[in-house]
């Protein structure tokens, strides 16, 4: 797999994109995640990609034009299975939407920033348009790190343990069920009796029995 991401402020990116799952699976092979700093591709020789909008708005928009320069770029050497833009108003990301980006070969991600994006981009080039929450933050990055996160963490053999991602929450349209580790008991609260019988039926009854009650208590709308 391949991830594109497009921004204005790519040393926003440089921290997450190469710690812990991400920078193991870079390192094994199973993903290559490029960051494009758009301002590469104005022709204004003050790199600004922005402008004031029409209509008398408040704020600034990027251009179109470095835009399309950049994923015009990236189309002529290859196909691109989406081309996401993330922005408060688009469909909510989840756990689904990541397993099936996760599918995909090559993506591209554009971040947005400043009051704006010229709209001609989100009609001619955005395939999907994805907000990681009812919020606005300062620009896409964060939310272009997060989205890449939960993407690559799936692909099979970025953890080593496959199981383990398998078993997240949301998963199932279910919280995880509570975890534990040693010690079995400090300052006298012990960890619950069946997660140390060994009888491994039992245990998955009861897990699946307190995610359920977790779900239905923190997040009943999974259930609908």
């Amino acid at each position: 797999m391949r991830i594109d991401i497009i921004t204005v402020l790519p040393e926003m990116l440089e921290s997450p994109l190469n710690c812990s799952i991400l920078k193991r699976a870079q390192n094994k092979g199973l993903v290559e995640i490029v960051v494009h700093d758009l301002r590469d591709y104005t022709l204004d020789k003050h790199r600004r990609v922005d402008d004031y909008p029409f209509g008398g708005e408040a704020g600034m928009v990027m251009q179109i034009e470095p835009i399309d320069r950049c994923i015009s770029a990236l189309k002529a050497q290859r196909n691109y299975d989406e081309v996401i833009f993330v922005t408060p108003d688009g469909e909510q990301f989840n756990q689904k939407t990541a397993n099936t980006l996760s599918l995909a070969e090559n993506l591209i991600i554009l971040c947005g920033h400043y009051k704006g994006i010229d709209y001609r981009v989100r009609e001619h080039f955005v395939t999907r348009e994805i907000t990681i929450g009812d919020y606005v933050l300062t620009g896409g990055e964060l939310p272009a790190a997060i989205i890449t996160d939960a993407i690559v963490r799936v692909i099979p053999g970025a953890i080593g343990d496959e199981q383990s991602a398998l078993s997240d929450s949301f998963q199932d349209n279910l919280l995880a069920p509570p975890v534990y580790t040693r010690p079995a008991e400090y300052n006298g609260w012990r960890v619950p009796d069946i997660l140390l019988s060994g009888h491994q039926a039992k245990i998955d009854e009861w897990k699946h029995e307190m995610a359920l009650e977790r779900t239905r208590r923190l997040r009943p709308d999974l259930l609908k």
